[in-house]
């Protein structure tokens, strides 16, 4: 006999790693039969899935461990197998037809003679006996959330908008083949650090939510490889972590309409970066690591840029230079290798963010500080005119090591304004 219902294959061998198995929910056709041909080769069940027609066999006789029916009035039921150790969980069945499988079952177990049983024989299902994985889901309204049912653990795309969510539901969490994830226009405040977990997700949609950050966490997980497009536009973000520059697999940012006040020091560490919009910010300048980045289209359009005064620096030198800043300057500028494991946290911080002087050497804490004009074709082939007056430009801090430094600077200011 054939029964469609929903099949999870649950592992009960320990595999050498030491984890448990499991397989993946899928709509299945479940076949209970005998092989073509092969006269007294006993029962089989047989699971045929859109993926895998030919199906896997498991020996029905003698093999049954238990039959878990407590739920069978809900088309629920789990057969549990001896060899190999395996439970097939049915859920979604005709109740009617699982209990007239399981009573199969449960006499081939036994040896009955196989002619008095329904069976059919066991050959590849066809295309229109199985239903393929559910990959995409889209849902707009909260009426149409889900509450009571789980989402299909294929899925790959979904989609909840418009749902007034104010958390990430846990049940998203479990779907480790999603690759889009879209929350957009809903009440989001704060995102759960195992949203990390779902190791293949490439978009990540936050629109229009209530986000006020975006958490460091997020950045040192495995979305450090998978992610290439990011959007948290119109929240209400006013920084990034200094961990954001590790998501080195993003391609496309979206920051638009938030409330932010600088952008990550190492920003030219996204190398893969091709997109970057972040319009009306509150961004006053752009940081020095800016000039890496190589971009195809960059918006920076209504932040208040300052005017830069490259005749006005900031002066933060201490002279003599501490022996602290004496020995982060040698450790980046020799690249010695160091860690947490070797010097306290904050000092690796701080290290994480030294600041690069126009002679190629790093400073710490202390240096002079300006800000001078860019031009944003210089690191984007399409630029968005960052005011009314058709301007291109933006001011970038820049950072000298010493006073030699700064001077040699100023010289080549005036001669060119000269």
């Amino acid at each position: 006999m054939r029964l469609r219902c929903e099949v999870e294959v649950l592992s009960r061998l320990l595999p050498t790693c030491g984890l448990p198995g499991r397989g993946r929910a899928a709509r299945a056709l479940l076949s209970l039969g005998r092989p073509p041909g092969c006269g007294g080769a006993g029962v089989y069940l047989m699971v045929c899935t859109a993926r895998d027609r030919a199906g896997a066999r498991y020996k029905v006789q003698q093999n049954v461990e238990r039959l878990f029916t407590r739920f069978v009035e809900d088309g629920k039921a789990t057969v549990r197998l001896r060899e190999p150790a395996v439970d097939l969980c049915l859920s979604k069945a005709n109740v009617s037809n699982l209990k007239t499988f399981l009573s199969a079952v449960r006499l081939a177990h036994q040896g009955t003679d196989a002619g008095v049983l329904p069976l059919s024989p066991l050959v590849p299902a066809k295309n229109s006996e199985v239903e393929k994985p559910k990959t995409k889901m889209i849902i707009t309204s909260r009426r149409d959330y889900p509450l009571t049912k789980s989402f299909p653990y294929s899925l790959e795309h979904l989609q909840t908008s418009y749902c007034k969510l104010a958390r990430i539901d846990v049940r998203v969490l479990c779907l480790k083949k999603l690759r889009k994830l879209d929350l957009s226009h809903n009440h989001i405040k704060q995102l759960p650090a195992t949203l990390g977990d779902l190791v293949c997700l490439q978009e990540l949609n936050l629109h229009d939510n209530h986000l006020e950050s975006f958490s460091g966490a997020l950045c040192s997980s495995t979305l450090q490889k998978s992610l290439q497009f990011l959007d948290l536009s119109q929240n209400q973000i006013q920084a990034l972590p200094i961990e954001f520059c590790q998501l080195r697999g993003l391609v496309r940012v979206k920051l638009d309409d938030n409330a932010l006040l600088r952008l990550p020091c190492r920003i030219g560490q996204l190398s893969r970066l091709r997109f970057l919009s972040a319009p009306r910010n509150q961004l006053p300048f752009l940081p020095s690591d800016f000039r890496k980045l190589r971009l195809e289209n960059l918006d920076l359009f209504g932040n208040p840029f300052e005017q830069p005064n490259p005749l006005v620096p900031n002066i933060q030198l201490k002279i003599p230079l501490t022996l602290l800043e004496c020995a982060a300057r040698a450790t980046v500028n020799h690249r010695i290798p160091y860690g947490c494991h070797l010097l306290p946290s904050h000092l690796c911080e701080d290290l994480e963010v030294a600041k690069t002087c126009q002679c190629g050497s790093a400073c710490l804490s202390s240096f002079i500080q300006i800000t001078v004009t860019m031009n944003l074709h210089h690191v984007a082939h399409t630029v968005v005119l960052v005011d009314n007056m058709g301007g291109t430009e933006a001011p970038i801090l820049c950072y000298f090591c010493s006073l030699d430094c700064y001077s040699q600077f100023l010289d080549r200011h005036l001669q060119s304004n000269g």
